[in-house]
């Protein structure tokens, strides 16, 4: 334990805050990284390349091309990264082995998923989160996937994250811990539609049909994602946020909010507090749009500080299921893996460090004044000497860049 964290640990207990507890809290905080940052959202079931309204950028040299090397990547990453970790899968890393070609995304079986089972074992982390791969993939016609007039083409994606369901139940048992299913598709048009409710009735159509295969909710929780728009369809987006919110609620299903998903003026931090009030379990993709939603890698920022706050704030650790979503292939990507996750850390960390009943108590007393007094008070607090024990702790330095160009060095530039 250092001296500045000592001093650290007194300043903070002038404002009733404990650290030692908000460091146990933090590190028992599940965050769900995602794969497909090691690999530029290919997978491994024969897409070239990321589409249907999503776009990776960058020739950055050293992206995972195949299950060995983006294993070895997610390891190197995960083991530079502090706290509680899940690992987020997309359908297309299928292990398919002699089925590659011979079966399509509707037939995949937990089978083509016990190699990251067993990944996910030997490094142990905590559990496994998954989303059906609706892009990418020649039966996106027109656009569509689940809200298709093409009636086989809407149901092969209906049996698609039916199977899913299936495979998100093999995780959960396998792994004993819940899994979070999104189901987001690209769907929507790129200039003015003469029809914007049938594709909104074959898409909720589309969503019965899925939920209607019966599944255990204690091991599976299932959720929507809405978007504001995609390259592509830039005019109209089926699930947009009032479709998903209201069937979210109908059927007893999660919203799952992207904080890149929303007009430039919106903030998902505002808008946990309100899912809240409703819901029990809500679900976030972490990102961080830069004009729109471009998937930068997150940082700690204003946005970013603000959703923790009112995670933690309003006692929702347990509530609200973290999951990290951006993708950047200008720059090395095991650096964007760990900067990300970090920055949500630090963001963790930060509003755990706030005096938050006092800080509410201003404010229910009318004492605005005060209120905005402390508040800047609060942004200067030794933060970093609390993360930099905190990562001592994890085993691990604010010194992360030097091993990742070791592993650029010896690894990556090897591909």
């Amino acid at each position: 334990m250092s001296k500045y964290y000592e001093m650290a640990k007194e300043e903070y207990a002038f404002y009733g805050i404990d650290t030692e507890k908000a460091i146990e809290t933090l590190k028992n905080i599940p965050v769900s990284v995602h794969c497909w940052q090691g690999d530029d959202v290919i997978g491994f079931d024969g897409a070239g390349a990321a589409s249907g309204g999503i776009q990776t950028t960058g020739n950055y040299p050293g992206r995972a091309r195949t299950f060995e090397e983006l294993k070895a990547d997610i390891q190197k990453a995960f083991s530079l990264m502090p706290g509680n970790k899940r690992l987020n899968l997309h359908a297309c890393y299928a292990i398919l082995g002699e089925d590659l070609g011979k079966i399509d995304r509707d037939a995949y079986k937990p089978k083509h998923f016990a190699p990251w089972v067993a990944f996910a074992k030997e490094i142990g982390i905590t559990g496994i989160d998954f989303n059906p791969t609706c892009f990418s993939h020649a039966k996106v016609k027109d656009g569509l996937t689940l809200s298709s007039p093409d009636e086989e083409i809407r149901s092969f994606w209906v049996r698609h994250c039916q199977s899913c369901i299936r495979i998100s139940e093999y995780f959960a048992d396998e792994m004993g811990s819940p899994v979070m299913m999104n189901i987001w598709v690209p769907d929507g048009f790129k200039d003015v539609p003469a029809d914007r409710m049938g594709p909104r009735l074959r898409l909720k159509k589309s969503l019965d049909e899925i939920l209607s295969i019966g599944y255990d909710k204690n091991k599976v929780n299932i959720a929507v994602e809405s978007k504001v728009f995609g390259i592509g369809v830039e005019s109209y987006t089926v699930g947009n946020n009032e479709f998903y919110q209201n069937y979210a609620a109908k059927n007893d299903i999660c919203c799952l909010l992207d904080n890149g998903h929303y007009h430039p003026t919106e903030v998902v931090s505002d808008k946990i507090p309100s899912l809240l009030a409703f819901y029990d379990k809500i679900a976030l993709h972490v990102t961080r749009g830069v004009r729109w939603d471009s998937d930068h890698v997150v940082l700690f920022e204003d946005e970013l500080k603000e959703i923790a706050k009112e995670i933690v704030r309003n006692d929702a650790v347990d509530k609200v299921k973290i999951g990290l979503d951006y993708f950047d292939a200008s720059i090395n990507r095991l650096s964007a893996w760990v900067t990300g996750q970090r920055a949500m850390e630090k963001a963790l960390l930060f509003a755990l460090l706030l005096p938050n009943e006092k800080l509410k108590a201003l404010q229910d007393n009318g004492e605005f004044t005060e209120l905005m007094v402390r508040q800047e008070e609060c942004k200067l607090l030794p933060l970093g000497a609390v993360w930099q024990e905190y990562l001592e702790r994890e085993g691990l330095s604010n010194e992360y860049y030097t091993e990742i160009k070791k592993y650029e060095s010896e690894v990556l530039s090897l591909r």
